[in-house]
């Protein structure tokens, strides 16, 4: 048997429903779910209730009915109706133990998509010249957690790094390192930071601080003070707006200068990127001054379009559904980021052919991503090069809170960056392998100090990530590392130490038959067998809905399951050969399972904890 028996009896029952009540029924839903009570049955199906009133029948009467017609007795052991017309289900043990043998394949019964997508994933938007804050942390994850998820079930996806790389704020930066005298080729992130905000501090004026003293008659010492700063400011603004025009115009030694501040940037990143396992390197940047001489043609299509029109020099787009209009080029000619965003759509749907565009950006961006959207079907890049709809999603995520449920901040109430946080990690799962080290019973026990503190690496970065995945991606969630390294209740360690455990007994076993028949007689084992039975399921539904809480929590339904059945059959002295090899086969099978999901989350799994 090649089908999941939850789809073997959807298509029975769904049968068995038009049989009853006539073709007009075809296709009805049979409400197939696993049972709420594993004792009771299997599944169970509970069509009746909703049919029942419109065909003017009790519940138990319909439930008789649809039995009478149903035809599965080669998957169906027996049927009951229980309560006011649900109807459970029994499974044949042979035909649990086929489907399991069908799934125990190089893709874990996970079947491809038809037909495969090109889809586009904005995620990680990291701002050159600036440190990775919590908010990179999120974007990164959860974009490269979706990405592998729809990889997994066939699409081909385009991962994109849209740098914040171009405009004022590098010119700004510039201006500061040149007249700080830094040298830009020993330079470091952290120089990089300072300067960057150092230079947005210098280019703030405070002109209605100046209107408001005027009005209310200050000294004129304060004055004095308002209007030096407000002059300090345009100074600094007026400098940068020129350095920027000599960069765009292609001099050659701000040109080299500004690779330098990418560089630096970069390097910084791809170290993060790599400490995260993140599937992400060069050939994913797509920054801001890649599509910067792409704006003016942006402009010209919503011209020619009739989809902008002017207010006041100014280049605006309007929607039916909203006051607010959307600006795209300002009064002095200048470009706005909702302008290179939709650059970005037009290369992604109509060069790269996309039929989906996801954005892994922080929910206060919500609006400004149905402005950009809604703009660019006006102009139809809502339809890819291939003339196939495109699907545009901005998948927004929470905060990051420290333990007084405000935003993350060091000791010292400075932001928290993305590498204090991984570096932090890191220490803590390290120190809580090494501890565990101690025991002379530990598997970790004779390891050395790298392999531990390799060990150490994939817990705490485990463990940040499926804190952030394992919640709804809306909600915030409070960054609390005890919780999160510990190795009992809901956390990454918790699943890593499954899988390990799982891969201890393996390892006792020696070899084994991996083609031996399955026996799933015991209830433990059925219940895990079914478990896993859910997974195609799983990783269709998560790809469906883009919400990797989904397969976090079905990891660790699968490794409280696996637990139950490993505490009620015992494996390795089990009672006889088969049953000893039936075994081994099963807790195989849930560790590549277990393997599967974590990879999908991007968690790695040691084989020793």
């Amino acid at each position: 048997m090649t089908q999941n028996p939850a789809a073997r009896l959807e298509k029975a029952f769904s049968a068995a429903i038009e049989g009853a009540l006539g073709k007009s029924f075809a296709g009805t839903d049979p409400v197939i779910r696993a049972a709420t009570k594993p004792t009771l049955g299997d599944f169970q199906c509970n069509a009746a209730m909703g049919l029942a009133k419109r065909v003017g029948q009790t519940p138990q009467a319909l439930a008789e009915l649809i039995i009478e017609h149903l035809n599965a007795d080669d998957l169906i052991e027996s049927t009951e109706i229980a309560g006011p017309g649900f109807i459970n289900i029994h499974l044949r043990t042979d035909a649990l133990a086929d489907a399991l043998i069908a799934i125990d394949s190089p893709a874990l019964g996970v079947s491809p998509s038809d037909p495969s997508e090109v889809i586009v994933i904005d995620l990680c938007g990291v701002n050159v010249a600036k440190q990775m804050h919590v908010g990179h942390l999120r974007s990164t994850i959860i974009g490269d957690a979706l990405a592998r998820v729809l990889e997994r079930v066939g699409h081909d996806v385009r991962r994109e790094n849209h740098l914040g790389d171009w405009g004022l704020p590098i010119a700004m930066v510039l201006d500061r390192l040149h007249a700080d005298g830094t040298a830009l080729s020993s330079m470091s992130l952290s120089d990089l930071d300072e300067a960057y905000r150092r230079a947005q501090s210098a280019a703030r004026g405070d002109e209605a601080g100046w209107k408001s003293g005027v009005a209310k008659h200050v000294g004129p010492h304060r004055l004095f003070e308002l209007e030096a700063q407000n002059a300090s400011a345009n100074d600094v603004r007026t400098r940068a707006g020129e350095l920027l025009v000599a960069l765009q115009d292609g001099d050659s030694t701000l040109t080299e200068q500004w690779h330098q501040i990418i560089d630096v940037t970069l390097s910084a990143m791809y170290e993060a990127l790599e400490l995260m396992n993140i599937k992400m390197g060069s050939e994913n940047n797509r920054g801001e001054s890649f599509y910067r001489d792409k704006l003016v043609g942006v402009l010209e299509i919503f011209e020619q379009r009739n989809a902008c029109r002017e207010d006041d020099g100014a280049i605006v787009v309007d929607f039916d559904n909203r006051e607010r209009p959307m600006l795209i080029r300002k009064s002095d000619g200048g470009y706005l980021y909702a302008t290179t965003d939709l650059a970005a759509i037009r290369c992604r749907t109509q060069d790269t052919g996309a039929s989906r565009c996801i954005y892994v950006v922080d929910a206060r961006q919500r609006d400004h991503f149905r402005d950009v959207f809604d703009a660019a079907a006006q102009v139809g890049w809502d339809k890819n090069s291939s003339g196939q709809s495109v699907e545009f999603v901005h998948t927004p995520f929470g905060s990051v809170l420290g333990a007084d449920k405000k935003p993350l901040k060091t000791r010292s109430g400075s932001n928290a960056t993305l590498a204090s946080l991984l570096y932090e990690a890191i220490a803590r799962g390290t120190h809580e392998v090494q501890q565990r080290s101690n025991d002379p019973k530990s598997p970790t026990h004779e390891l050395n100090e790298q392999e531990l503190r390799e060990i150490g690496q994939a817990v705490g970065i485990g463990a940040i990530k499926y804190a952030d995945l394992s919640n709804d991606l809306s909600r915030d969630y409070v960054f609390d590392l005890d919780r999160m390294v510990s190795f009992e209740g809901d956390t990454g360690p918790y699943l890593q130490y499954a899988n390990a455990r799982i891969q201890s007994i393996l390892r006792k076993a020696g070899s084994f038959d991996n083609a031996a028949p399955l026996c799933v007689d015991a209830f433990e084992e059925r219940q895990l067998g079914l478990m896993l039975l859910r997974w195609n399921s799983v990783v269709h539904e998560t790809a469906r809905t883009l919400e990797p809480h989904r397969i976090a929590g079905y990891l660790r339904s699968v490794a409280e399951t696996f637990n139950r059945f490993y505490q009620s059959c015992p494996i390795l002295g089990a009672e006889t050969d088969a049953i000893r090899v039936s075994r081994l086969r099963l807790a195989h099978l849930t560790g590549r399972i277990l393997e599967d999901g974590l990879d999908i989350l991007g968690i790695a799994t040691p084989d020793r904890m």
